[in-house]
């Protein structure tokens, strides 16, 4: 059916925006959440304290894009309502039991794991149940939706350290379970509008049957080769993307003590990111083709510049305009991931494309901040891990370009093959009237004779 642009459709965003602020903006205020894990559970004997911390972080946003592509097919199967509704439940049982541990190594798997998982199941119905109510204001709509982040990455860390001032860690994560609890009420509003694939299958044959597994899992965008470079060079740039989230504020506490407020870098990285968001969408929408894939290489060049100039910050202010030109292009990357992949794979293909891309690029945000806190543990500061961590984004970004002369030549084949194809159908459409003038000549002088 047609979106209805409207109506019930307004409520849908609403929830939507709040899943998108409440997963992300706990995710991004996972710094203020770093310091207290290292002075609740910190030991001055523990040589890889900050290394074995930063596990906790690491994992949760990682395991936010590593299910990503078996959400997809989750979400396809049964629905958006049923997938996000119990995903917020066990993301809302991961964040209560994680309030409730002694020691460092459960939140591997409570918060870590399981409320990550949680997060990752509600949140891409929410950018699914978009399109069936809006098509013409799906741009406006999705804007509205991501500034959500925005807006809680704001306001979130000052939140989190009045209460952990206050309340001590583990009773601000049991606050936080209420922002997983509205989550949780805000997927029954993800009424569907298009029938999913059990509802499909249900209904012709009286009972649920899987689809073949080449519809559930759609490897054939593994074939387009622009589509591949793009999912080698986004996961090579991000070994680096998340140390900053992670490690700057303790970093900032080491270098200028308790005098600043850190919680301002991470109100500068989520104000200007939604700023990035609004006006790289609207550019890219007048970049032809796969050359907005530029727009990215821009963005990984400058988040790369500025976490290696984050060691040579003397000064907060300096820091201040660091973290504002970092949110600016991390915004930039975000908001042309869904305009790209349509232009390499196409609208058919473009859900699984994405969803495979997230899987990929959870490596690489797993991995690389436990390796920074490795290093500050080694060597007693954070300065070498913030230099190697811009090497990725640049190798990343070069990688990338290559990718607009893929895809066009990619484009000039494809133009190619109609051509022989039709020079062939009118090959076998003379063929075939030749015959029929053949057959119909003595037929004709039969009926002469006669």
């Amino acid at each position: 059916p047609e979106p209805p642009e409207g109506g019930w459709g307004w409520v849908v965003m609403l929830a939507a925006m709040w899943c998108n602020g409440a997963v992300f903006g706990i995710q991004n205020s996972c710094g203020v959440l770093f310091v207290s894990m290292l002075r609740l559970f910190g030991s001055s004997d523990d040589k890889q304290l900050v290394f074995k911390t930063a596990w906790v972080s690491s994992l949760s946003m990682g395991m936010v894009f590593f299910c990503s592509p078996i959400v997809s097919i989750f979400t396809d199967l049964f629905g958006c309502r049923k997938v996000a509704v119990i995903g917020a439940a066990v993301g809302l049982v991961g964040l209560l039991s994680s309030s409730f541990v002694s020691t460092i190594e459960p939140l591997y798997f409570t918060y870590g794991i399981l409320f990550a998982c949680g997060c990752s199941f509600a949140y891409q119905p929410s950018l699914v149940i978009l399109g069936h109510y809006f098509k013409k204001r799906l741009g406006l709509v999705n804007g509205i939706v991501t500034a959500g982040s925005s807006l809680f990455t704001v306001s979130l860390p000052f939140l989190l350290r009045v209460l952990i001032d206050s309340v001590d860690l583990f009773n601000t994560l049991r606050v936080l379970c209420i922002l997983m609890f509205v989550l949780f009420l805000a997927g029954f509003t993800y009424k569907p509008l298009v029938p999913n694939t059990k509802d499909k299958e249900g209904g012709k044959k009286g009972k649920f049957k899987l689809p073949p597994a080449k519809k559930i899992c759609n490897f054939s965008v593994f074939k387009v080769l622009s589509y591949r470079i793009w999912a080698l060079g986004i996961p090579a740039a991000l070994f680096g993307y998340f140390v900053p989230y992670v490690h700057l504020m303790n970093h900032v506490k080491e270098r200028f003590g308790d005098s600043v407020p850190e919680e301002v870098l991470l109100l500068c990285l989520g104000i200007t990111s939604g700023v990035g968001r609004l006006i790289f969408g609207r550019v890219a929408d007048y970049i032809p083709g796969a050359k907005k894939i530029y727009l990215q290489v821009a963005s990984f060049f400058f988040i790369g510049l500025m976490s290696m100039m984050i060691p040579l910050c003397n000064v907060f202010g300096a820091l201040v305009a660091v973290c504002l030109f970092m949110g600016l292009f991390d915004g930039c990357f975000i908001c042309i991931m869904a305009p790209i992949a349509f232009e390499l794979v196409g609208a058919q293909d473009v859900s699984q494309a994405i969803g495979f891309l997230l899987g990929l690029m959870s490596v690489p945000m797993t991995v690389g901040p436990p390796i920074a806190g490795l290093l500050r543990d080694r060597l007693g500061t954070y300065n070498e891990a913030f230099y190697l961590a811009g090497v990725p984004p640049l190798i990343g970004g070069a990688i990338l370009c290559f990718i607009p002369w893929v895809h066009e030549r990619q484009k000039l084949k494809e133009r190619a093959k109609p051509v022989d194809g039709e020079t062939t159908e009118k090959m076998l459409e003379n063929e075939s009237t030749l015959v029929s003038d053949t057959t119909e000549k003595p037929v004709k002088e039969l009926d002469s004779d006669v």
